[in-house]
C-alpha cells in the first residue's frame, strides 16, 4: 500500500511538473459529475442555481496559483492588498508605520501589494512551521492558542524598535491574532497595528467552514476599537465588503461576470435562504460549538477500552482531526507512528 501511494504521488508530481493536463472548464453550479470504473465521465445538471462563489475561497482557502470561475486568485489578493492599503491611508493618513509584515502564508500576496501602496518596506517577520495545521479550525480555545506559538516563530530584528503593520487574510476567533500581536511585542515592536484583507466575520458559516457560532467570533458585537483592545494591538483596520467584492470582479477577465458571491460570514446574507435566528442555526450551534466538541472528545480519555473516533477511509487521521492513530489491525492502510512494518502494531 505504501509503495502504491508513493508511485501515485510521484506520477502526480511528474504530471504537474510537465503540465500534461489542461483545464477544460469549471464545474457548473448545481452540476453533478460522476466518473465510472472505466474512466468515463458523466455529467448532469441537477439544479439551476445562480452562480454565487464563496468569497472566503479567494480570501483564504484557495492556493494563490488557482483559477476559479476564470479568475486568478493571485490577482484578486493583489487587489485586496491595494484596497486594504487605501483604507489604511483613509483612516490613518498620518500613520507612523515603519514596516509591513505578513502573517504567513495566505496573506503574503496582499501584504506585498499593501506595502507597495503604503511606500513602506515589506519584511518577513514570521517564519511558519509547515507541520502545524490551520489553527482557527482546531477544536478548543486552549488547543488553538498553544498551536499558534508552535506554528510561528519571529525574526526579532524585523520587529525591534519598529512600528509594524501586520497583514492577515482574516480574523476569526481572534486567538491567532492575539498571540501574534503578543509575539510581535515580545520581539521588540514599539507599536503593533493589525489589518485584515477580509471584512469583520460576525456571522456563522453554514456551508462547510468551521465557523459555527457567533459568540466565538471576536468581531461579534464589537467595533474596531473594541476588537483592537481584545487582540492587544494599537489599532485594527478591516477591508470593506464592497472593496473585497470589487477585488474579485476587477481581477476577472473580459467576458466573466460575477454578479453575486456568498458573503454570509461577513454580511449574514445566506444564498440558500436561511435567516439568522432560524432553528437550523440553533441545531448547528449545539452540534459544532467548542463545548460540544470537547464533550465528544471525552470518551477518548477513558483509557484503552474507550471508544476510538471514527476513521476516514481506514486512515490514520481521525475525523476529529486532532491526533494520528496507530494501526490496530492487519491490512491497515497507514504506517504506524512507531515506524514498524504494517500489521505488527497492537
Amino acid at each position: 500500500m505504501i509503495i502504491y501511494a508513493c508511485v501515485l504521488w510521484l506520477f502526480l508530481y511528474w504530471s504537474l511538473s510537465l503540465r500534461i493536463f489542461s483545464v477544460f472548464r469549471d464545474v457548473n453550479p448545481g452540476e453533478a459529475i460522476f466518473i465510472d470504473m472505466d474512466g468515463n465521465c458523466h455529467t448532469r445538471q441537477c439544479h439551476m442555481p445562480n452562480l454565487a462563489p464563496c468569497i472566503f475561497e479567494y480570501v483564504y482557502f484557495a492556493r494563490p496559483d488557482s483559477i476559479m470561475d476564470g479568475v486568478s486568485v493571485y490577482e484578486t489578493r493583489l487587489k485586496m492588498g491595494d484596497k486594504l492599503a487605501g483604507k489604511v491611508l483613509r483612516e490613518y493618513p498620518d500613520h507612523d508605520i515603519d514596516v509591513v509584515i505578513p502573517i504567513p502564508d495566505t496573506s503574503r500576496t496582499s501584504a506585498l501589494q499593501a506595502a507597495y501602496k503604503l511606500d513602506r518596506p515589506f519584511r518577513e517577520g514570521f517564519i511558519k512551521n509547515r507541520y502545524i495545521a490551520r489553527t482557527f479550525i482546531m477544536p478548543g480555545q486552549a488547543t488553538r492558542r498553544k498551536s499558534v506559538r508552535l506554528k510561528l516563530n519571529t525574526i526579532k530584528s524585523e520587529f525591534a524598535g519598529k512600528n509594524v503593520l501586520l497583514v492577515d487574510d482574516s480574523i476569526v476567533r481572534g486567538t491567532t491574532a492575539n498571540e501574534i500581536v503578543q509575539m510581535a511585542r515580545d520581539a521588540g515592536a514599539r507599536k503593533v497595528y493589525f489589518s485584515s484583507a477580509a471584512p469583520p466575520i460576525r456571522y456563522p458559516n453554514i456551508y462547510g467552514i468551521d465557523i459555527p457560532t457567533r459568540e466565538e467570533l471576536v468581531a461579534y458585537q464589537r467595533n474596531e476599537e473594541e476588537i483592537a483592545k481584545e487582540i492587544g494591538c494599537d489599532w485594527v483596520v478591516y477591508q470593506d465588503l464592497t472593496d473585497l467584492e470589487d477585488s474579485i470582479r476587477e481581477a476577472a477577465p473580459k467576458g466573466v461576470e460575477l454578479k453575486q458571491f456568498d458573503t454570509s460570514c461577513f454580511s449574514g446574507q445566506y444564498v440558500t435562504g436561511e435567516q439568522i435566528g432560524d432553528d437550523y442555526f440553533t441545531r448547528l450551534h449545539e452540534a459544532r460549538n467548542d463545548g460540544a466538541k470537547e464533550k465528544r472528545k471525552q470518551p477518548l480519555q477513558g483509557g484503552p477500552s474507550a471508544k476510538k473516533p471514527q476513521q476516514s477511509n481506514n486512515g490514520c487521521e481521525s475525523v476529529n482531526n486532532d491526533k494520528r492513530e496507530t494501526v490496530g489491525e492487519e491490512g491497515g492502510s497507514c504506517e504506524p507512528l512507531t515506524n514498524q512494518p504494517m500489521g505488527l502494531v497492537r
